[in-house]
């Protein structure tokens, strides 16, 4: 698996993590170039992230964090050492203030930024595991979703970022397969496979007994795969909590699906389902699995009413429904297919990434000649 060649975040300003150790800054509204930092890391930049509207977070294959202030960036504001391999993710807890990373060195580490100085901040290992790829917070900082190039989803309840979980350490909740809806099965009768059959003492999540950062194991089904397996190469959470957005591969890597996952807990009102699955699988379509090997970073919108995909030399935008509507009033009963609004092919190359801004009706997209293209709608 080919690592991601593209990076695009938006706040105050557009930034894109590129793979020539660079990172570039553009005026989201003019598309104006601010700025190049061109050797913000020693390798490939992987990711972004801000912590407020000036300090922002670069990670890299140099296995480096780095923060980096908007006022000053002609320096570092300091570097940051921990991961053994390439460093692929960083999330951010707003309430601990705790930056949150993961590498393909299967670990997630915390750095305390409350306490950080030019020679960097304290840090720990907060967990491990084999074949990690995304690390996601909810935007609650709630739970913690773990995927993995062996097609596990691996999710952390009652997340306690304090706490340093060793092996052995953190609860299994359970380890199971959410089943399909798609054939003939009603929503009432979700609760096939599970390993600890209908003892709800089993369960003591549920029942607000268990110890914080309680570990689920799932193997989220996609249509058509339930022999073959497939790699999770891309998560993402709907801005509101309410579901995961997963991009899947086969095993064979001949076939990508866009998955969305909706969560038992906390989601918007549906029919009624087993509480002991937190992931149900409401809405997928397939991919056009052009670069294969790529991974392809797709994005909710800021109200999570519209996704969108990287699909070929473009992007395409996809809905829950035909009006666009809210994930929490087109629920399906079965399992349904995301409805594609539009599709827009500005590129000469395979895009590996997208992301709507938070602040602006904006769209961007980049590809891997490195070629960064911005939307906006006609009004």
């Amino acid at each position: 698996m080919d690592s991601q060649r593209m990076y695009v975040s938006f706040r105050s300003v557009l930034t894109v993590a590129c793979e020539q150790t660079e990172v570039l800054l553009f005026d989201p509204v003019s598309s104006r170039h601010i700025k190049t930092l061109v050797e913000a890391h020693e390798d490939c930049v992987n990711n972004i992230r801000f912590l407020d509207n000036r300090l922002f977070a670069t990670c890299s294959d140099d296995t480096t964090i780095a923060l980096w202030d908007l006022r000053k960036l002609n320096s570092k504001v300091c570097s940051l050492h921990g991961h053994a391999s390439w460093v692929k993710n960083i999330e951010y807890d707003t309430h601990t203030r705790l930056l949150v990373t993961s590498g393909f060195d299967g670990n997630v580490i915390t750095w305390d930024t409350n306490r950080f100085t030019e020679d960097g901040c304290p840090h720990k290992k907060f967990f491990h595991t084999r074949y990690l790829m995304r690390m996601r917070l909810t935007p609650d900082c709630s739970k913690m979703l773990i995927s993995t190039s062996s097609g596990y989803l691996l999710i952390l309840h009652d997340l306690d970022l304090t706490q340093s979980l060793e092996v052995g350490s953190y609860r299994i909740l359970r380890a199971r397969r959410p089943p399909l809806s798609t054939e003939g099965s009603s929503t009432g009768s979700r609760t096939a496979g599970s390993r600890h059959g209908n003892d709800s003492k089993a369960h003591p999540h549920r029942e607000g007994l268990s110890p914080r950062n309680s570990l689920e194991v799932l193997t989220p089904e996609i249509p058509g795969e339930r022999d073959r397996g497939n790699c999770i190469t891309s998560l993402q959470l709907h801005p509101k909590g309410w579901a995961t957005l997963l991009r899947c591969s086969s095993n064979m890597d001949d076939q990508e699906w866009t998955c969305v996952y909706e969560f038992q807990e906390g989601a918007p009102p549906r029919p009624p389902v087993s509480p002991r699955c937190s992931l149900r699988l409401t809405h997928y379509i397939e991919e056009a699995n052009v670069g294969r090997g790529y991974i392809k970073e797709l994005c909710f919108s800021p109200d999570g009413r519209l996704i969108c995909s990287p699909y070929g030399y473009g992007v395409r935008l996809l809905a829950f429904d035909e009006r666009c509507g809210e994930l929490a009033d087109c629920m399906p009963a079965r399992t349904a297919l995301l409805r594609e609004v539009r599709s827009v092919f500005s590129h000469s190359d395979v895009v590996l990434t997208s992301k709507f801004s938070p602040t602006h009706c904006q769209l961007a997209s980049g590809c891997l000649s490195g070629r960064v293209a911005l939307y906006q709608p006609h009004f």
